[in-house]
């Protein structure tokens, strides 16, 4: 299959994103297509949905064979299914979906169309191998049964940012990091209270301990190099 385009986020690796398209409303990403994709033309009418489905390349899945059964993180890293009874990355083919929501399209004279969307769950530079309209009336299943995930409802933390340490972040990255951070980023297998951990989000590290269901940063460090966006 062909690279159509790339998604550009503040993720400049896995650590920390959303397991979900969609937890996160305030993430947001932007869609630049490949010169070959970049004609207007090819966009015409998705301006009118709310919502499209994203179909992207796991780059990041490191793998020479394939598994029949995974671990799903939110099922404690310890109890298998089937492969295709989850969302791992570790699959035959390298291929991910997610449902994100159509903000704007730009009409960049260099670049072409650009494509503005929220909740993303993607990785900086992510490929996109092709982007659909989500229509709800064939796309939504109110009834649908949730399998094993239905164990494994989502939990948020309270997160305890000191305002000093919140104020390295621009006021409109500032939320979203905080949503990131509610969602509990920590590996589901390993939850220590004593360490600190870190994701890297839009060009600083941050520093955190989880006690309870309490989140509080401890650090926020900017990267070398890295400008805010």
């Amino acid at each position: 299959m062909k690279i159509i385009a790339h998604i550009h986020t503040d993720f400049p690796d896995k650590f920390g994103i959303p397991r979900q398209s969609g937890l996160v409303k305030e993430l947001k990403g932007q869609i630049i297509f490949e010169p070959e994709y970049n004609n207007p033309e090819a966009v015409r009418g998705l301006e009118r949905f709310s919502h499209i489905w994203l179909l992207w390349k796991f780059s990041e899945s490191k793998k020479e064979h394939w598994s029949a059964t995974v671990k799903p993180p939110r099922l404690g890293g310890k109890k298998r299914v089937g492969v295709f009874a989850s969302r791992s990355p570790f699959r035959p083919n390298d291929i991910g979906l997610s449902s994100v929501r159509l903000e704007r399209i730009e009409l960049d004279e260099r670049l072409g169309p650009v494509l503005h969307v929220s909740g993303i769950d993607l990785m900086d530079k992510t490929p996109i191998y092709d982007i659909k309209p989500y229509v709800p009336v064939s796309d939504c299943h109110p009834e649908a049964s949730e399998g094993y995930t239905k164990e494994t409802k989502q939990h948020r933390l309270k997160v305890e940012f000191p305002e000093e340490l919140l104020w390295n972040y621009p006021e409109d990255r500032r939320k979203a990091l905080i949503g990131v951070l509610a969602e509990d980023p920590r590996p589901a297998y390993v939850q220590d209270e004593e360490r600190i951990y870190g994701i890297t989000f839009a060009g600083s590290d941050v520093r955190f301990r989880v006690v309870g269901d309490v989140l509080r940063v401890c650090a926020v460090e900017k990267l070398a190099g890295k400008g805010k966006k």
